[in-house]
């Protein structure tokens, strides 16, 4: 799990803009991507929560985009 949680990390933008969208300190995420500190069931729920709030963010962007283009 605590690859898919690093991989989640660097979809999010990196520990610092994940830690920005999460409310975690960035330091503490370093330490979940490490290995330092265990990822917890909690910690993945929230972390998809918040992939799912950026998805339908890029989803939305998109539809703009593709709005204003006429496409």
């Amino acid at each position: 799990m605590r690859d898919h949680f690093a991989h989640c990390i660097q979809v999010l933008g990196g520990p610092s803009a994940a830690s920005r969208r999460m409310g975690i300190d960035e330091r503490a995420i370093r330490r979940f991507v490490s290995g330092e500190r265990p990822v917890s069931e909690a910690l993945l729920l929230d972390t998809a929560k918040v992939l799912r709030e950026l998805a339908a963010l890029a989803s939305a962007a998109e539809a703009q985009i593709t709005q204003a283009l006429g496409h």
